[in-house]
């Protein structure tokens, strides 16, 4: 299968959980580019496991110089871009009572900022009929304690593919997002203590109505199909890949 057969394609934060479970279903498919994240570690076992047709930049996709350089060296590499996964997201949790200013400025810098500027600045080196794939979060949907800001920023997200879609129509530049649910990547280790992480994972896969948590693998294969011709008809779209969690638990 080469769905995505000499394609182009930049990755931010591919170069671990969702973001490497896209950037491996890409080169599964026949894709090239690049995986774009902060740490120098997990880029180089990225890249190894990727192989040649891929390579690792190091930047900070809030930062707008860093993102001009990303597309610029990729462009330079591999000729234009064909598509963009705006991936790279995070940020802290807390509720309304105590989240500060800073961490209201820090979230919405990684999840919104980023994203945004992230498809500015790719614009230039974009070949037209591109693919753009953004990655929301099913906490859009549904309201969780002391996750208030960061479902807010990936609900903007969500309106962003269709924002970005009619912005671009004259270049048929389509944008769509995958809206994951509980996936089993190196966030939990962020949000939750090293000696719960298992417990917590159980817990979410007993109330997912699949009876699992998603795997990084699942959300590349949606990425394959909003990237690839298979999904030429869609534009501002969002698919939810969160085993059934948005509109069938109880």
């Amino acid at each position: 299968m080469e769905k995505l057969k000499n394609k182009v394609a930049v990755i931010t934060g591919g170069n671990s959980g969702i973001g490497f479970g896209i950037a491996e279903a890409f080169k599964n498919e026949g894709a090239v580019g690049a995986i774009v994240g902060r740490n120098q570690h997990t880029l180089d076992s990225s890249i190894s496991q990727l192989g040649d047709d891929f390579i690792g930049i190091n930047a900070d996709v809030t930062n707008l110089a860093h993102l001009e350089r990303v597309f610029k060296e990729t462009s330079e590499k591999f000729g234009k871009i064909d598509i963009i996964v705006a991936n790279a997201g995070g940020g802290n949790t807390g509720t309304v009572a105590d989240f500060s200013e800073a961490d209201y400025d820090h979230l919405m810098s990684l999840n919104l900022k980023s994203v945004y500027f992230t498809v500015q600045k790719a614009l230039p080196y974009m070949n037209d009929g591109a693919s753009i794939v953004l990655i929301g979060s099913n906490a859009a949907h549904r309201a969780h304690a002391s996750f208030t800001l960061y479902g807010a920023s990936k609900a903007a997200v969500i309106y962003l593919a269709k924002g970005f879609s009619s912005d671009l129509l004259e270049r048929k530049i389509r944008a769509n997002v995958i809206t994951p649910g509980t996936t089993d990547t190196p966030a939990f280790d962020k949000f939750v203590p090293a000696e719960q992480v298992e417990a917590v994972k159980q817990h979410f896969a007993s109330v997912m109505p699949i009876g699992r948590i998603g795997q990084p693998s699942d959300i590349g294969k949606a990425a394959v199909f909003l990237a690839s011709d298979d999904s030429a008809f869609m534009l501002g779209a969002e698919l939810l890949v969160d085993g059934g969690m948005t509109y069938l638990a109880k």
